[in-house]
């Protein structure tokens, strides 16, 4: 019993120092060990051929620099600026600080800090830039070392890294992608909560913040699919749904909505096929909704029939109808939906067949009851 108790408490001890699982595949393995190679074997034989042979011609560094553009090359570290910025800049720091400082030790310090806050502050933090820095201080060189072989050796490193990237599909420069002018309403979180998260945290990550709103809007989409499993559009539409035609008139499609008490009905052709879709808010949008003194009149006056053959006042459903419909399919699973009703405003949900014919319609109520179904799998 005590030996089992030291060795799980052993185990916990050890927990925090054994690494996580690389969750990537065997080919991007290979892909990101065979790049590295390439980019320096490309600047290593360029260095050489262009610096005579004599003398310094590829600096360690670069190994460093390498594992990060082409085994991660979407992080913020991997970036071209950051490359060739965090290297050069840290080798000019260290430069700088072994013509300055006598001691060995105390240059190598001092460039290694002063590189790190110089790298903060150029927006180019670059961990082999902090190694950059202090084989510089050590190696007591001078600012022509700075211009070669350090900056031609991340010019070159950085050249090959964007062919290679960009000839396996992957995007390098990993630029990240502008905010929208209005916050998306796909998912519970927005962009203004993800930068008030990523403040609080207050940290380097080591993944660019595009890539970290996908991440978590896949993650949440997984939660929406396991949580509703399979379930598909055809298992919770209510089926034969009530739908007008491009010619019902006005007043008899306002009275089918008031005796139903729903708020929109689906407009069909023959073939019942979608054609647009009706909503009160179509009725009072005509009615000119804006002004609200003799807003009755106006909807009574816009539902009464003119008699006329020509005029200008909306007579049938077509006229007044938003043409453009989200649908779903019945073999869409109803996961998918969570933001189109959570998020998006929408209250009836058209669902059609293989033939774009409608067969259903999933309204508010039907999806709120197909959510507590899967809360609760006992009902």
């Amino acid at each position: 019993m005590a030996e089992r108790t030291f060795t799980q408490g052993l185990r916990a001890a050890l927990a925090p120092f054994w690494p996580a699982a690389m969750r990537v595949d065997a080919r991007e393995r290979w892909r990101s060990a065979i790049g590295g190679a390439i980019g320096i074997l490309l600047a290593g034989l360029l260095s050489r051929w262009g610096g005579g042979g004599a003398g310094a011609w590829l600096v360690a560094p670069m190994g460093a620099s390498a594992v990060l553009v082409f085994a991660v090359p979407a992080s913020p570290l991997a970036q071209p600026w950051s490359v060739i910025g965090g290297n050069s800049l840290s080798a000019l720091v260290g430069a700088v600080c072994a013509m300055a400082i006598p001691d060995p030790a105390l240059a190598g310090a001092a460039a290694v800090g002063i590189a790190i806050g110089v790298m903060f502050q150029m927006r180019c933090l670059h961990p082999p830039g902090g190694a950059a820095a202090l084989l510089c201080a050590l190696g007591a060189v001078g600012v022509k070392f700075v211009l070669f072989p350090v900056l031609v050796n991340c010019l070159l490193l950085t050249a090959t890294g964007i062919a290679y990237n960009r000839l396996l599909g992957r995007r390098y420069p990993h630029v990240p992608h502008a905010p929208p002018a209005a916050p998306a309403r796909s998912s519970r979180f927005s962009a203004t909560d993800l930068d008030a998260a990523l403040a609080h945290y207050n940290q380097v990550l080591d993944v660019s913040r595009d890539d970290l709103e996908a991440l978590l809007q896949y993650a949440e989409a997984a939660a929406y699919q396991r949580r509703f499993g399979d379930l598909r559009c055809a298992d919770v539409m209510s089926r034969d749904p009530l739908a007008v035609q491009f010619g019902t008139p006005l007043d008899e499609a306002w009275s089918l909505m008031l005796a139903r008490r729903i708020k929109a009905l689906p407009v069909i052709d023959r073939s019942r096929r979608i054609v647009g879709i009706i909503t009160r808010a179509d009725f009072l949008r005509e009615a000119d909704l804006g002004q609200r003194d003799g807003i009755g009149m106006r909807l009574r006056h816009l539902l009464r029939p003119s008699g006329r053959v020509h005029g200008d006042k909306p007579e049938v459903v077509g006229q007044i109808m938003t043409r453009e419909v989200r649908v779903a399919s019945v073999d869409r699973r109803v996961s998918e939906l969570v933001p189109v009703f959570s998020d998006d405003g929408h209250h009836h949900i058209p669902v059609i067949d293989g033939e774009q014919r409608l067969v259903g319609v999933i309204t508010q109520s039907d999806f709120v009851r197909a959510l507590y179904r899967a809360a609760d799998p006992r009902d």
